[in-house]
């Protein structure tokens, strides 16, 4: 592909996708493509940062909330119907702006919604396979049916095992078209680690699962000795908290972050894909916490305690 218009849509709950759709942006834009984002709040701010020539559209999708009880499967059923409208509403969006800004390719992380017969459609997923307590069948089905709709599946894994996402992104039924195209991160090389006492934890996803979780480090280390540092995941605030041992900011730049990092001689996280394929790449070895309910990352965060 070279001097065509280019279309990239992270799906914004939390930064994780916008944040291993960084490597993609770049390079489309090394090829000499022209590229529109479609994105907004914290996952805006974040590209922004790195991507200031690049054009921001917003095209509309419902804002998704975890349970504080975990249980996804209820949250999830009642909120299908609104997922179902958001999904049609975005692909109703897109016709109008393919004819607007003459966009040649699409390139979706985990919007469904976004393909289209006019363009080139590409949708990014490790989730091939979906976990599911109940009706994992009929979801993985569904799940297939929307892929196929897309000229490919670009799937941000290896190949062979051991891979990062293991049965998810190595389902025994496959789409149509699809490659495996290596994890997918904004860094680039390890880094070189430093002796410390310091505990990085790093806090991402909705709310109010987010705010729980960060509540949950405070309690945690409140009386420890150790200095902690907390990152919230809010790009798109200013703030920075000092409480006692414990240091909370919103966000860092990739400079500031590697440097914690390196820094720390513990560090927390959710267990997201993007976050797994970030700390591959800098050989960062994290303990992982996956979100209440959600089986995705409780089914990473066995694979990778293991």
């Amino acid at each position: 592909m070279a001097n065509k218009t280019v279309l990239v849509a992270p799906l914004h709950w939390g930064l994780g996708h916008a944040a291993r759709c960084i490597p993609i942006i770049k390079q489309q834009i090394e090829l000499g493509n022209h590229v529109i984002i479609a994105a907004n709040g914290g996952p805006k701010a974040l590209l922004a940062d790195r991507f200031d020539s690049c054009r921001f559209v917003d095209i509309p999708f419902m804002q998704i909330t975890y349970p504080k009880d975990g249980n996804m499967v209820r949250h999830f059923f009642l909120k299908g119907p609104s997922l179902i409208w958001s999904i049609w509403r975005e692909h109703q969006h897109l016709k109008s702006l393919i004819q607007k800004e003459n966009i040649d390719v699409i390139i979706s992380d985990s919007r469904f919604g976004l393909w289209n017969k006019r363009a080139q459609s590409i949708c990014i997923t490790h989730q091939i396979e979906i976990k599911s307590p109940l009706f994992q069948g009929f979801i993985n089905s569904l799940n297939r049916w929307v892929m196929n709709h897309f000229d490919e599946v670009w799937i941000p894994d290896y190949r062979e095992n051991p891979s990062l996402a293991g049965e998810l992104s190595h389902a025994k039924k496959m789409p149509v078209k699809y490659k495996y195209i290596g994890p997918l991160s904004r860094f680039e090389k390890p880094i070189i680690r430093e002796v410390s006492n310091k505990v990085v934890a790093l806090v991402s996803g909705p709310e109010p699962q987010r705010t729980l979780f960060e509540n949950q480090i405070i309690e945690r280390f409140k009386s420890s000795s150790q200095e902690v540092l907390i990152l919230s995941g809010k790009p798109d605030q200013v703030n920075k908290q000092k409480i006692n041992n414990i240091t909370i900011v919103n966000h860092m730049n990739d400079n500031e972050l590697i440097k914690a990092l390196a820094s720390a001689s513990q560090v927390i996280a959710r267990s997201g894909y993007s976050t797994i394929m970030d700390f591959h790449m800098l050989g960062v070895q994290a303990e992982f916490i996956a979100t209440p309910g959600q089986t995705e990352q409780e089914y990473l965060m066995r694979l990778h305690s293991a």
